[in-house]
């Protein structure tokens, strides 16, 4: 399973991408504004430092703009990934985007049957939201796991990004159903590394090791 960052702070990125860990970021028009910075700034930095696909957000809601955008999100690095929403007018702009050779990743998709839409439409990446379903009191993991076995069944090539991950649960989850990525922000990422008796043996050894006569 593929591990993509979900964050567009570029210091963020250095960290897990030091650790091994990073195969990927994504970033919507949320993450982005957080920094501060210019938006075409920021993603051409984070081309500097992930060799992975990078996901960045159209913000049209016609497919003659998401067209547009995506083609210009497309000339800033080969490994841009342009994510469009989930609608009719997206999946008018994912087909044509699979023609011109653009990748795309599907967002907001809350439930299977939008996922395999989305694969039908030429999809690279689908990714669907599972914190939010939480949320609203539905199992978003559940959702991901039908979507999986309903691309398996056709045989489709998209890849399924587990995303608005809020747990490590979530990741466990997903590994588990053999979803392909997943898309963490930086804390959940952190919080994988860590156990309670990981901890508590690291401090016994170092205990154990002061207590050895020193030549």
């Amino acid at each position: 399973m593929k591990i993509f960052l979900d964050t567009a702070d570029v210091e963020e990125i250095r960290q897990a991408a030091e650790m091994g860990m990073l195969d990927g970021v994504t970033t919507n028009p949320s993450l982005v504004a957080k920094t501060g910075r210019p938006f075409a700034e920021v993603i051409k930095e984070i081309t500097t430092i992930v060799d992975g696909p990078i996901s960045a957000e159209v913000v049209a809601e016609d497919a003659e703009g998401m067209l547009r955008e995506a083609r210009e999100l497309a000339k800033i690095h080969d490994n841009i990934t342009v994510k469009i929403p989930m609608t009719a007018e997206g999946m008018k702009a994912v087909t044509r985007c699979a023609v011109e050779g653009i990748s795309t990743n599907v967002t907001l998709v809350f439930q299977p049957l939008q996922g395999l839409l989305a694969a039908k439409a030429g999809a690279n990446f689908i990714s669907p939201f599972v914190g939010r379903l939480d949320d609203v009191g539905h199992d978003g993991m559940e959702m991901v796991a039908d979507l999986v076995e309903m691309l398996l069944n056709y045989e489709y090539d998209s890849e399924v990004i587990v995303a608005s991950i809020r747990s490590p649960s979530h990741v466990y989850r997903a590994a588990l159903m053999g979803a392909d990525i997943v898309t963490v922000p930086y804390k959940v990422l952190l919080s994988l590394f860590k156990h309670p008796l990981t901890d508590t043996g690291i401090a016994k050894f170092l205990a154990d090791y002061e207590k050895i006569p020193k030549a």
